[in-house]
């Protein structure tokens, strides 16, 4: 692991020594006209994160939301001095603030947590960007509608078809492109028996609210509220033990239901 510089030392200080303002703000797409599934995923992860960790934000929808990122990738936040974009280095972020809600978790826990959040990365994400952008059914449907909604044309055209060949060339380097919806369909379902079987009668993955429970959150409330012709297919894999957990954090988070 490369040694940290100066100037990430004394930023890393810098942020340990500010505490958590009440102006930090939190940027995504437009909810009712533009975002997309993958995207609602990660954005209704971040909120869930730090309302668990009751830390003040307010959202900012933007329609370059994605173009203002850091990473090129959305929701991000601005925390006086600092723009972080997505939910780990959020969740790291805040730990550097003393915030954090893994502080009961031993280190294999730790590691597990971060294993899972790993597989929902690795095949929750991958499965929402095919069916999105790879399913023609689809992106003539709702995606490519929804993505050029913010642009006159041709602008829109040109930016979606630019997107789609982006998100092809990521699903082809993972070894998504070339599955059948079949195989995605059973690579959903096999991820989320696996957080099925890992949640268990509990109330939480581990006894009590981690950033995982947030990122599941996040996608299978974002499945849920999905449209499209194939959306029925994406929603079949949820369990009854998960759909207990997504209410548990509803509950939890008090994040108001948008439908799209």
């Amino acid at each position: 692991m490369p040694e940290m510089s100066l100037k990430d030392s004394i930023m890393t200080s810098l942020n340990a020594q500010e505490p958590w303002p009440d102006n930090v703000k939190l940027f995504q797409p437009y909810e009712v006209e533009q975002i997309l599934l993958p995207d609602n995923a990660s954005c209704l992860a971040v909120q869930a994160f730090l309302k668990m960790c009751n830390l003040p934000f307010e959202v900012e929808m933007r329609w370059n939301a994605e173009f203002m990122s850091p990473s090129g990738r959305v929701p991000f936040i601005k925390c006086g001095a600092f723009v972080v974009s997505e939910l780990e280095p959020i969740v790291q972020f805040a730990a550097n603030k003393g915030v954090s809600l893994c502080g009961r978790l031993t280190t294999e826990e730790k590691a597990e947590m971060r294993a899972y959040m790993s597989l929902i990365t690795n095949v929750l994400v991958n499965a929402e960007l095919y069916i999105s952008w790879v399913d023609n059914d689809t992106f003539n449907a709702v995606t490519r509608v929804r993505n050029a909604s913010v642009y006159p044309w041709p602008l829109g055209w040109l930016q979606t078809r630019s997107k789609r060949n982006n998100v092809i060339k990521r699903l082809k380097a993972l070894h998504w492109y070339d599955k059948t919806l079949d195989q995605v369909l059973a690579d959903v379902e096999q991820c989320c028996n696996s957080l099925s079987q890992r949640l268990g009668e509990r109330d939480y993955f581990f006894g009590t609210p981690t950033p995982l429970d947030a990122l599941a959150y996040g996608h299978m409330r974002a499945l849920l509220s999905a449209t499209g012709p194939k959306a029925i297919n994406m929603i079949k894999p949820i369990t009854s033990c998960l759909l207990k957990h997504l209410m548990r954090m509803t509950n939890l988070t008090q994040i108001p239901l948008t439908v799209s």
